[in-house]
């Protein structure tokens, strides 16, 4: 079964949805009564017990979505007092620790225990994960590389867990989880629940669902569109006329918080050290990085010591940067969606961005499909003089088939309608089982 469903405002009440009282307790503390359209569709069948693949972009309130049901299943009793009961796997450090706030306010009258398990930390923590774990915390969440330790060493059972979480898979996919993801699952029982949460839905994702998930019912929250504050555009170009366009881009003014994204770790890489020739202060992200060393490319970047980054879609969800000034796509991405989340990185918190993508002609039929997804046409930028001629936009016409460097006849790229531009905290969370919390703060949105 296949929801599809329009992200916005509705009034479903969280009284509606038949939670246990501890959980509406909470929600009440934190001054939550309306659901989002995500938790509205996917609360009812997870209480059920069903499987269920949810397809939503963050800031949609996917995380309550399936915290609440969880702990209301968890405080309604019959679980085992000494065996871990859920497992949330994050492909971050960051989104394990957003997740872990999540559960502290929501779980507050809720007798239920967890533990943060993620790396990029010292001995002192992981021997407080450890003991965490051996005292069969209620929920663990735990990024892939960081649990697997713990399994091989011995530190935790799986065999008797009811729930296994995966929040924004397609990023764990992205990241070369998918071997840990499969050693994990060999961990826990056949009758467990399992729920999966993903910005996409690409034909890796749903190879994975349908290999661990079982008759799952399917929620998918329609995608927002680029928000109208976002100046688009695009140009038509010769895949070795990009790095000419970059330096022309920055020949007048220096490059501030600008994200360039690439499909690829390999061509990061490439890029990354190409605009360190051009003497631009860069750095990359992408999935060979260790935890420690994303935190610190991020903290340069955030704090403004790093001009430019290089990026995969390993970025594209869920960093939280709200002064983005320029987003630039090095390469047309495979997805539509992931357009909508790359550029979303800019024009946030009611600010104004700009993006630029660069469209090669083996790219040109990838494009269109995005204009017509996001029901606009880009207006395309004509490429500096100097770099020679463009070739022409006519994606029917090359249908990804073209060759990068064959020349062309039109200089600049038009638009389908002609247009052409002028020049120019604790690991150890306890409820009544295992210790305190701190209270939950009044207002804060639902995760």
């Amino acid at each position: 079964m296949t929801i599809i469903i329009q992200n916005k405002k509705i009034d479903m009440d969280f009284y509606d949805l038949d939670l246990h009282d501890n959980v509406l307790d909470a929600l009440d503390a934190m001054n939550f009564t309306t659901c989002t359209p995500i938790q509205e569709h996917t609360i009812p069948p997870l209480l059920e017990g069903r499987d269920l693949i949810g397809v939503a972009q963050t800031g949609t309130g996917k995380t309550a979505a399936y915290l609440l049901p969880i702990l209301s299943m968890l405080s309604d009793g019959g679980f085992p007092d000494d065996a871990i009961n859920c497992v949330i796997m994050s492909p971050t450090r960051e989104l394990a620790q957003q997740i872990d706030q999540a559960m502290e306010g929501f779980s507050y009258y809720v007798p239920v225990s967890s533990v943060a398990v993620y790396g990029g930390n010292d001995g002192i923590r992981y021997e407080q994960e450890r003991k965490g774990l051996a005292l069969g915390a209620d929920v663990v969440i735990a990024t892939p590389g960081r649990l697997i330790s713990h399994i091989s060493l011995g530190n935790v059972d799986l065999s008797r867990t009811s729930f296994f979480i995966l929040d924004e898979a397609d990023r764990m996919l992205d990241m070369g989880f998918y071997d840990d993801i499969m050693q994990i699952v060999k961990q826990l029982p056949d009758t467990r629940q399992t729920i999966m949460f993903s910005a996409t839905m690409p034909d890796k994702i749903q190879k994975l669902a349908a290999t661990i998930l079982h008759n799952p019912v399917e929620v998918k929250l329609a995608v927002s569109k680029p928000a109208e504050k976002i100046v688009q555009t695009a140009y038509i170009c010769y895949e070795t006329q990009k790095l000419g366009i970059i330096k022309n881009l920055f020949r007048e003014s220096k490059p501030e918080r600008v994200i360039v994204f690439s499909s690829s770790k390999l061509k990061v890489k490439e890029v990354a050290t190409a605009f360190k020739r051009m003497k631009f202060n860069v750095s990359e992200m992408h999935s060979d990085l260790d935890q420690a060393q994303r935190d610190a490319v991020m903290h340069e970047f955030k704090n403004g010591r790093v001009d430019i980054l290089v990026a995969t879609d390993i970025v594209s969800r869920g960093i939280d940067i709200d002064d983005i000034r320029l987003v630039i796509n090095y390469d047309v991405p495979r997805d539509c969606e992931d357009y909508v989340h790359r550029i979303g990185r800019t024009a946030r918190a009611g600010a104004e961005g700009c993006a630029i993508t660069f469209v090669s002609v083996d790219d040109q039929s990838r494009f269109a499909a995005i204009e017509e997804f996001i029901e606009r046409e880009v207006f395309k930028l004509p490429i500096p003089e100097e770099l020679g001629e463009a070739p022409e936009y006519n994606p029917k016409k090359h249908n990804g088939k073209g060759r990068g460097n064959r020349k062309g006849s039109h200089r600049g790229g038009k638009g389908r309608g002609g247009k052409q531009a002028s020049k120019g905290k604790s690991t150890h969370r306890g409820g009544k089982k295992h210790g305190g919390k701190k209270a939950p703060k009044a207002g804060e949105a639902p995760a």
